[in-house]
């Protein structure tokens, strides 16, 4: 029985070592025909940085949401003002009285913090739309810059340690987009 398991032993470590071998020798095929991609760069965040529409975005995600804005600074004002009231007056004022005017600014505190986070969470979830739009602008851009180019394989900057400003194509990406 010990024999019969150390020939299977030996057939499993043979069989290892065939698929390892034949692994390595498909990898490095594979490392010959990738030399023969034209790869090149781009800096989407830099062409992100750069878009005149990103401004232009601001300010109308700017319009969206400024009446709901100022409708939260009226609404934080007069919180504001009831509390320092409630301050300042706690001390002359009749017990029922001052728990029923802390049992409103609590509700109101509680209405106000909901709003704004609603507010928050539209503001940021617009303006992820219209980031993303843009991307995807850019990404559109950079595949008509590389199939015009000849290329292969177009790969983000910062994902790459290094790489040659030769295959840069930043710049015609940001025209196209532009």
């Amino acid at each position: 029985m010990c024999r019969l398991y150390m020939s299977n032993f030996k057939e499993l470590k043979l069989k290892r070592w065939l698929y390892a071998t034949s692994l390595c020798m498909m990898l490095a095929a594979s490392a010959n025909a990738e030399s023969a991609y034209k790869i090149a760069t781009v800096k989407v965040s830099s062409i992100f940085q750069q878009l005149s529409q990103r401004e232009m975005l601001s300010k109308q995600l700017e319009k969206e949401f400024n009446g709901r804005a100022i409708d939260l600074q009226k609404q934080e004002t007069a919180l504001q003002s009831k509390m320092q009231k409630l301050q300042h007056d706690s001390s002359i004022m009749q017990d029922n009285d001052r728990a029923n005017m802390e049992k409103e600014i609590m509700a109101q505190r509680d209405a106000f913090l909901q709003k704004a986070q609603a507010f928050e969470e539209d503001n940021r979830r617009r303006q992820t739309e219209e980031n993303n739009k843009l991307l995807i602008r850019i990404k559109d851009a950079v595949s008509i810059v590389a199939k015009n180019k000849g290329y292969d394989l177009v790969i983000d900057a910062n994902a790459v340690a290094y790489s040659s400003a030769l295959n840069d194509i930043t710049a015609q990406v940001l025209k196209q987009v532009q």
